[in-house]
């Protein structure tokens, strides 16, 4: 190869375009070109340097944003937990929603609703993120009064939804969660501690209709049918590793002291608050009791 060749070649290294010619550059004659543009450092390992700090940079910048975004999220949920007024203005969106639902043509079953336990309400849960993706929201959870979940609704337990997805996920959907517990055990594991859906706590997605069937094995079975109502359309959903559970400093804003939420389930004290009222009335007017089992 003569040198005006390879001094063409060597320009094209200069830009990573020409590495088919690379060996051919490295005659005698040559030597002395390739090493004035390469230095010391072999073709690959240059390529290998940039791609390693460029992967680098990708780290940072991906890693700053979700630690950015969390610390955002933990700031904001974490201050609403310990005011009452953030409690009280959940519980009303709470009552707004449930009413909405059930003000729908084609919204939950009358025989699952009346066999229901518990009713939780979730609404505006926030799917969002940048790299790290996730499902956050807060809401409230009504229980029917006594040992056996068999009396009136009772005063409402806060609750918060949370789930986590990998993936590239760009924009947010606001989307309202309802959930019926439909069993003494899922009503005492959800009073008790966390629990994940679909692996704590059997689940399924719920039918919808006022009359349609709701008796088959895979709802009969379920300890929670689940619910979501996005963009006006309501219908059953998996909610499937997500996490549910009481929030604990929430209910000590909203009481004024602490305590716990099977406490509050049972009664009879304490007593709802007001904000409580279109919440629990709404569900009293759509099954003001328990039937079946």
């Amino acid at each position: 190869m003569v040198v005006s060749n390879c001094l063409t070649c060597t320009y094209s290294i200069r830009s990573f375009s020409c590495a088919k010619y690379a060996r051919a550059c490295i005659e005698p004659k040559a030597l002395s070109a390739y090493k004035h543009i390469l230095g010391s450092k072999s073709l690959g390992e240059m390529i290998m340097r940039k791609q390693s700090h460029l992967l680098r940079r990708v780290i940072k910048t991906t890693t700053g944003v979700f630690l950015a975004g969390l610390l955002l999220w933990t700031a904001v949920y974490g201050s609403e937990a310990g005011d009452r007024r953030k409690q009280e203005e959940r519980l009303q969106t709470s009552g707004a929603v449930i009413d909405e639902v059930l003000n729908m043509p084609d919204n939950i079953p009358q025989s699952l609703l009346d066999r229901a336990k518990c009713v939780v309400v979730i609404p505006s849960v926030l799917k969002a993120a940048f790299i790290v993706g996730g499902t956050y929201g807060r809401g409230a959870m009504v229980c029917r009064s006594g040992e056996g979940f068999t009396g009136q609704w009772g005063a409402p337990v806060m609750m918060a939804v949370e789930g986590g997805s990998v993936g590239l996920q760009l924009g947010g959907e606001a989307t309202d969660f309802v959930i019926l517990i439909m069993n003494d055990r899922g009503a005492s594991s959800i009073l008790s501690s966390k629990v994940k859906i679909g692996g704590d706590i059997s689940a399924a997605a719920g039918p919808v209709g006022r009359t349609a069937e709701a008796d088959t094995d895979a709802y009969m079975r379920a300890e929670m049918l689940t619910y979501s109502r996005a963009r006006g359309l309501f219908a059953g959903i998996s909610l499937e590793g997500t996490t549910l559970r009481p929030e604990a400093e929430a209910d000590e804003a909203l009481y004024g002291r602490k305590i716990e939420a099977k406490e509050i389930v049972r009664g009879p004290d304490p007593k709802a608050p007001e904000a409580a009222s279109r919440l629990i009335s709404r569900l009293e007017q759509a099954s003001p009791t328990r039937k079946g089992e």
